[in-house]
């Protein structure tokens, strides 16, 4: 190795671990969120960069070859929607777990039967966390992009089953821990932990899906932690770190904002469908309206909020809805838009999507800042939320989303409701929001729907 270059390469890594940091303190604000993403690929390029002056390579072919493969994989996988961003993840957080338990493998037979306790400690925790993480991120990225179902999938003892597969994974662990040498238990403690992340995610639902992504990123970033003790970079232990306690911090976050436990997501199967209570709200009348009654209520109010979800992800309303916003403010209308932390389908969902659309940052308003203009907000606009706005979470003791904070959308004078059908949501329980007297339904695809609104407003109409 050419003398100085070690000196080079933990300066690099210190660099990068320092973009790292200041990367998610920066994605933390929209306002600076461009600058923390540009942080975090200039800290990865010098991650690897540093990584490829390593002493330990003697041969940069294959290196090579990993990554013109790793380009050709990786650029049509970038090049998504905005509302495939949450599978897309998911199989990002598969792809770098895969890599973990490959690497943490390859290590245990090169090192075995002489691994250390420690080192062997580690090493299981890597394996484990990868392994699950692997197919738990996977089966999320299936959930998520609808080839597989995205209603919990339960049968009687199913947590103790679960329960029982990671202590089996553990004991062997503890048992290589102890000997080293009885390998052959290896591949039984990896196969163990990949079934149980099969088994983690089937009775999850649709619902839990933006924690769950989150939970699993964590593990990945724990997993990639473990590896680094296992190699002995400091880089990776960081990054690990960083990766795994935001992911944990995130996901006790959004668990607060919707009133329950990691328990109760990984265990409550919540997001089944209540079919007992179906056929009693078939018959409750609903208020209905068209583009153009539509559009006369917005021209005619002086405050509105507008409260997207997952419906104007799938219908990619977002530019649609930025048009109406233009309208309505050169009409003197004050808009704002009101972000629940769960809506959609991953965190922070909506406010990259109306990042895309440009609309201003300080328009975009948490649920704690919005909730208090709702009593004195003319018109609620909802487009394609369902359970942030369910009034169910406030009163209904017996509702499967009891406590979770929602956006008080109904304490509006008027709420506008866009929405293909009445069907349910990720939650799979009925929105009583729909029946209020002071609810009108817009039934039809969001895009098309607020499409219709701006030109009914671009025709004529002035505010009142």
């Amino acid at each position: 190795m050419i003398p100085g270059t070690e000196y080079v390469i933990e300066i690099t890594y210190i660099v990068a671990a320092v973009l790292f940091i200041l990367a998610l303190k920066w994605l933390s604000s929209p306002v600076t969120a461009r600058r923390g993403v540009w942080a975090g690929e200039v800290g990865m390029v010098l991650a690897i960069a540093g990584t490829l002056l390593y002493r330990g390579i003697v041969d940069y072919k294959w290196i090579a070859i990993a990554l013109v493969l790793g380009a050709i994989i990786g650029i049509p996988l970038g090049n998504v929607g905005m509302t495939a961003v949450p599978q897309r993840t998911a199989l990002s957080h598969a792809f770098g777990a895969l890599c973990v338990t490959l690497v943490g493998t390859a290590e245990f037979y090169l090192r075995a039967p002489n691994v250390p306790p420690f080192l062997m400690s580690v090493l299981s925790l890597e394996v484990i966390l990868g392994g699950l993480t692997v197919t738990g991120s996977l089966m999320a990225a299936g959930k998520l992009q609808e080839i597989l179902p995205q209603r919990p999938i339960t049968y009687k003892g199913q947590n103790f089953v679960n329960l029982a597969m990671l202590a089996i994974a553990v004991a062997i662990a503890v048992r290589l821990v102890l000997h080293p040498e009885a390998m052959v238990l290896y591949p039984f403690m990896v196969g163990i932990a990949l079934v149980f992340g099969v088994m983690m995610i089937v009775p999850i639902g649709g619902a839990d899906m933006p924690t769950v992504i989150s939970l699993l990123n964590s593990y990945a970033g724990l997993s990639a932690a473990a590896m680094g003790f296992v190699l002995n970079s400091k880089l990776l232990i960081v990054a690990g770190s960083l990766d795994g306690a935001s992911g944990f911090i995130l996901s006790v976050n959004m668990s607060k904002a919707m009133n329950r436990s990691f328990t109760n997501v990984l265990f409550g199967a919540f997001g089944q469908v209540q079919t007992s209570g179906a056929a009693a709200v078939e018959a409750r009348p609903v208020h209905s309206a068209t583009p153009e009654e539509a559009a006369a209520i917005l021209s005619a109010a002086n405050k509105v909020v507008i409260v997207p979800g997952y419906g104007m992800a799938v219908a990619q309303a977002q530019h649609k809805v930025r048009e109406l916003y233009d309208l309505l403010t050169k009409k003197g209308v004050d808009v704002k838009f009101g972000i629940h932390p769960v809506a959609g389908r991953m965190p922070g969902h909506m406010n990259v999507l109306l990042a895309e659309a440009d609309i201003p940052y300080d328009k975009l308003l948490d649920m704690e800042e919005v909730n208090a203009d709702f009593p004195q907000t003319d018109v609620a606009l909802v487009i394609g939320a369902n359970d942030v706005t369910n009034p169910a979470a406030r009163s209904d003791v017996g509702s499967p989303i009891y406590g979770m904070p929602i956006l008080d959308v109904d304490k509006a004078r008027t709420v506008m409701v866009i929405k293909r059908s009445m069907n349910p949501g990720f939650a799979g329980i009925d929105n009583p929001l729909y029946y209020l007297d002071n609810t009108l339904m817009l039934f039809g695809d969001a895009k098309a729907f607020v499409g219709s609104i701006v030109r009914e407003l671009s025709g004529g109409g002035g505010h009142g």
